[in-house]
């Protein structure tokens, strides 16, 4: 069983409103210079708010939602707090209804 922690929002609000991707793109760079492995995806509507036990997390979050989900707490946790309005949480794999805990379900276009 692996512990699972995310950030997330709507993807208006993630991915318009704040400065994401220049967050992540410093982390990526950071996590070379250290030759760490990534440990943190963004997801558009992600499937994990399928499972039954995320059901209030999904019904408080606007839709579509995206998030960002990592193995490291510290990390969702300074996410919240550089990115305030976003809700945070954890979740262990294997889910019930949830077995790839990065799937998304958003289509491609």
């Amino acid at each position: 069983m692996k512990t699972y922690y995310y950030a997330i929002a709507s993807q208006r609000f993630l991915l318009e409103e704040e400065p994401l991707e220049e967050v992540l793109k410093e982390r990526r760079r950071y996590y070379q210079e250290q030759e760490k492995e990534i440990d943190f995806w963004l997801i558009k509507q992600p499937a994990f708010l399928e499972s039954p036990d995320l059901e209030a997390v999904k019904a408080s979050c606007p839709q579509p939602s995206a998030a960002v989900v990592s193995t490291d707490k510290t990390f969702i946790t300074w996410l919240k707090l550089r990115l305030e309005y976003v809700a945070t949480g954890e979740f262990v794999v294997p889910l019930l209804a949830v077995n790839d805990p990065l799937a998304s379900l958003a289509t491609v276009a």
